[in-house]
């Protein structure tokens, strides 16, 4: 009986107390999670401790104010305020936060300024996968890596630790998270910036941008909400092969507008445009016929381009790159970056251009060989090359002259002469003739002996009769021989001036006849010959010594006495 009312007093006892201590504790349990203000009673090594207003005081780790090993900066009387996590242990005292009460002040602040979609200071403070960290005042929130900036951003350390304007996008503060956009507030801050801008833009006006992306035409430059393109050329005045030779992406820049479309809002930029233009005065710096010394800045399949100074080149066409080398591509005879001595030919300021020379330099080997080497002077080489027409005979390292097959033999026909050559055969011939222009030399094989026809040639003349041995017959004519040594030929309408008798075939070879000399070629040794031609002049001389207008003779008498009196002169001889 005693131990059951014992029991019954404990169990009161007990109900008595959680009952009596939610009485006395419930009310201020009702403040976890809230913040409250309080006041800083006094301060101990580790704590602060601080009356709430409650039933108990409440402490904070001094941590919180301050870094280990720094001083805190607060003192007793101090109004602060704090976070409630909850009531403690035995002791009764209150844990309470700093941090978190700043935390819940941000969130507050953060929630009013998503709603009303405004900008919040935060500062990028760490890296996470993905992205970044960023403290906005208190709250942390996360930063994706797509929403640093506009364009991908190689180098963020020096946004690190800079307080700078975020979005935010998300907020859960349920699950305390929070997503923030950096690049929302550029692309609005830079649509106002390209509004106001485009607005204002004018043709030459300079302004200051950033190299934003290179191409291999250009770059894009930011001027600031708005890009606009630096074509390759507008770059410098010198000759830019890639604008990246002078431009790299986040240089600073400072460009001219050349054309701006206002419908289209395309803006052409230049750098070139700033400085002095090099050609202003280039006709009078580099007069033709000057010497100058220039850098080989590009090399293409019709020449090079050399560079006289910063932003003025000329063209060295490929036919004035060598006396000599013919159908070479000029990077076998220049290569870039090479210093070279050239010679002013034309200068055409209006379109930037300038022919130079680098053949000029040296000497003109035809030129040197024509005062060397004078008409009908002999010399000495070798066979270069055998073509279809003649023989390539080597005068120097650089320059050959060529013997015509018609100037190998006197006697031989050209390719039986040539027959008798071969190359790599040293052989002498006479200079016939040096065209400087041209870069010929002709040389003659033959020349180095007497024309054995030059005698037979001074003794024959046109209009004259001479005796001629038929040597072939041809379906078009005849050939004939006079003095055994020229040549000549008689057409098949010159046999007779009987169509009829107008046959080759009629004649035989080494058959004797006269006919009157048409032609003349000395040079070839031929001769053209008729033989119509002379029976007709015959037959006027015989009207003329045989008869008359009056004398009553007919035409068949007077040619008849004619060719009696002819007879008889053959006969006499």
């Amino acid at each position: 009986m005693a131990e059951a009312t014992h029991n019954h007093q404990d169990h009161f006892a007990g109900e008595d107390f959680a009952t009596l201590l939610e009485e006395s504790l419930g009310q201020d349990i009702g403040f976890e999670g809230s913040v409250v203000t309080g006041r800083i009673v006094r301060l101990t090594d580790d704590y602060a401790i601080v009356d709430v207003g409650l039933k108990s005081e409440g402490r904070v780790p001094l941590k919180e104010f301050a870094p280990v090993g720094v001083k805190p900066e607060i003192k007793p009387g101090d109004m602060i305020e704090l976070y409630i996590e909850r009531y403690e242990d035995r002791d009764g005292l209150i844990l309470l936060s700093r941090e978190k009460a700043r935390r819940e002040e941000a969130w507050s602040a953060l929630e009013k300024a998503f709603e009303s979609n405004q900008r919040i200071n935060g500062t990028i403070f760490g890296r996470v996968k993905g992205g970044f960290t960023v403290d906005l005042g208190g709250a942390m929130a996360f930063l994706p890596g797509s929403q640093v900036d506009i364009r991908p951003v190689r180098d963020i350390n020096p946004m690190i630790g800079v307080a700078q304007p975020f979005q935010i996008l998300k907020m859960d503060r349920a699950r305390g998270n929070i997503v923030v956009s950096r690049r929302a507030v550029l692309e609005e801050t830079r649509a106002e910036q390209r509004s106001e801008l485009i607005q204002g833009l004018k043709e030459g006006m300079i302004l200051d941008g950033v190299v934003k992306n290179i191409t291999d035409y250009g770059a894009f430059v930011d001027l600031g909400g708005v890009d606009g393109l630096l074509h390759v050329t507008d770059i410098a005045w010198k000759r830019v092969n890639h604008p990246s030779e002078a431009l790299q992406i986040g240089q600073p820049v400072r460009v001219q507008v050349i054309r701006f479309n206002s419908d289209t809002h395309r803006i052409s930029l230049g750098m070139k445009q700033l400085e002095a233009d090099p050609w202003e005065n280039v006709a009078n710096k580099y007069p033709a016929n000057s010497r100058f010394t220039g850098r080989v800045t590009n090399i293409t399949d019709y020449g090079a381009f050399v560079e006289l100074e910063a932003g003025v080149e000329g063209l060295v066409h490929i036919s004035e790159m060598s006396w000599t080398k013919k159908n070479v591509h000029p990077g076998k005879i220049v290569s870039t970056s090479q210093e070279v001595e050239v010679v002013v030919l034309d200068v055409d300021s209006s379109k930037r251009r300038i022919s130079l020379g680098l053949k000029q330099v040296q000497p003109n080997p035809w030129e040197q060989f024509a005062e060397t080497h004078k008409v009908g002077s002999e010399i000495e080489g070798e066979i270069r090359n055998i073509t279809e027409f003649g023989l390539f005979i080597g005068l120097s390292a650089d320059i050959d002259g060529m013997v015509h097959m018609s100037d190998l033999s006197w006697d031989e026909a050209g390719e039986a002469a040539m027959a008798n050559y071969k190359k790599g055969d040293v052989v002498k011939a006479k200079v016939l003739d040096v065209d400087v222009e041209k870069e010929r030399i002709s040389l003659g094989i033959k020349q180095l002996q007497a024309d054995p026809a030059a005698d037979a040639l001074a003794q024959v003349n046109k209009g004259s009769v001479v005796t001629c041995t038929v040597t072939g017959i041809q379906a078009n004519g005849v050939d004939v021989s006079v003095n055994d040594v020229l040549v000549g030929f008689i057409r098949r309408t010159e046999l007779s001036r009987d169509k009829a008798e107008q046959r080759p075939e009629r004649f035989s070879v080494g058959e004797r006849i006269d006919a009157k000399i048409v032609t003349v070629d000395k040079a070839a040794r031929r001769l053209t010959l008729t033989i119509k031609g002379r029976e007709v002049e015959e037959d006027k001389q015989a009207i003329s010594d045989y008869g008359s207008a009056d004398s009553g003779a007919s035409l068949g008498d007077i040619l008849g006495a004619a060719i009696r009196r002819r007879n008889e002169d053959t006969d006499v001889e």
